[in-house]
């Protein structure tokens, strides 16, 4: 599964993406970690100290290593500087497994012991002094949209992302790269507001948005809750003084995490598995097309010079039976 925690920032989105890797390498499912956001938190949520972080490797700074991983032998794609961050696979593409050893993983993915299980952790890499006025954000996680765009992964394995705050995913097609996004939303006005903007832009595209109350307190908390998303919202995590902990520099043990709160998690997984029962590869593959045609005439062919519609293969949909040019 594919899956992406979004919400405006300080609605604890990065805390809540933590637990459920957490919990999900708890339960012994392989499991990828991405952080996306612009802030860089997820690294010391799951426990890492800040120059463990700062010292994880950066997927833009290997982004011409792992396009050119990607591309394989497909005879659509004629050179790794011809592939823009919405290049699709076809066959002769290599794809990305989440549980085995390939370039891209040895030079960007870090293995983080958990004191339940242990997950491999990427990062786009910081929004730099360097990168102002010169870039935007959405450099920083093309190299994202790549990964997803190239994976498979099978019933019970995870990639789970942590997106950077507010809406800004919606200026590329990342957010339809997931099967599952839980927004994360504080009982209170602006925390419901990025909730709107994403189930409007969402909507045109099938993607499967769930909320998930965060910082609940009562009966109030919870019918505001309810009345502001109506069926999208799915479970609440209520005051956690096992959060409290975390944030002020411990490492308490998952299984001491609040009963109520880790049923929380494990209704996060339910959800997950019915979103993998209803997966569409044909639609998977028509919506990456889509915007890689749109980023193409948008920007795309001017910086390659060349006409990026030829690099779509119309026979291919990425599927759980398609191999690796390696054929592995």
């Amino acid at each position: 599964m594919k899956i992406a925690f979004v919400g405006k920032g300080g609605s604890g989105k990065t805390t809540l993406s933590a637990l459920f890797i957490r919990h999900l390498a708890a339960a012994g499912c392989p499991v990828i970690a991405v952080d996306a956001d612009i802030n860089q938190h997820l690294g010391p949520a799951l426990g890492l100290t800040d120059d463990q972080a700062a010292a994880l490797p950066s997927l833009g700074a290997h982004l011409p290593e792992i396009k050119e991983y990607l591309r394989g032998s497909n005879p659509l794609i004629g050179s790794a500087e011809q592939m823009i961050k919405t290049t699709p696979p076809g066959r002769g593409s290599r794809l990305l497994r989440i549980v085995e050893e390939n370039p891209v993983y040895a030079a960007c993915a870090r293995p983080v012991a958990l004191d339940e299980g242990s997950v491999r952790l990427l990062a786009t890499g910081a929004f730099t002094e360097q990168d102002l006025g010169v870039a935007c954000y959405h450099s920083k996680v093309g190299a994202v949209e790549l990964l997803l765009n190239h994976l498979i992964d099978g019933q019970d394995e995870y990639l789970v992302t942590d997106m950077t705050a507010g809406s800004d995913s919606f200026a590329s097609g990342l957010f339809t790269r997931f099967d599952l996004t839980f927004l994360v939303a504080e009982p209170t006005r602006k925390g419901v507001s990025v909730y709107r903007q994403y189930k409007e832009y969402a909507r045109d595209f099938g993607v499967t948005l769930k909320v998930v109350g965060n910082k609940v307190n009562g009966a109030d908390d919870l019918a505001f809750l309810r009345r502001e998303v109506g069926d999208d919202l799915l479970t609440c995590f209520g005051q956690s003084d096992w959060v409290r902990r975390l944030e002020q520099g411990a490492e308490p043990e998952l299984r001491t995490l609040e009963p109520a709160n880790r049923a929380v998690l494990a209704r996060l997984r339910e959800q997950a598995e019915l979103a993998f029962a209803a997966r569409e590869p044909e639609r998977w593959t028509s919506q990456a097309v889509h915007f890689h045609l749109r980023n193409a005439e948008s920007w795309g062919n001017a910086k390659t010079g060349i006409d990026l519609a030829t690099q779509v293969d119309p026979g291919f949909v990425l599927g759980a039976g398609h191999l690796d040019a390696a054929g592995v």
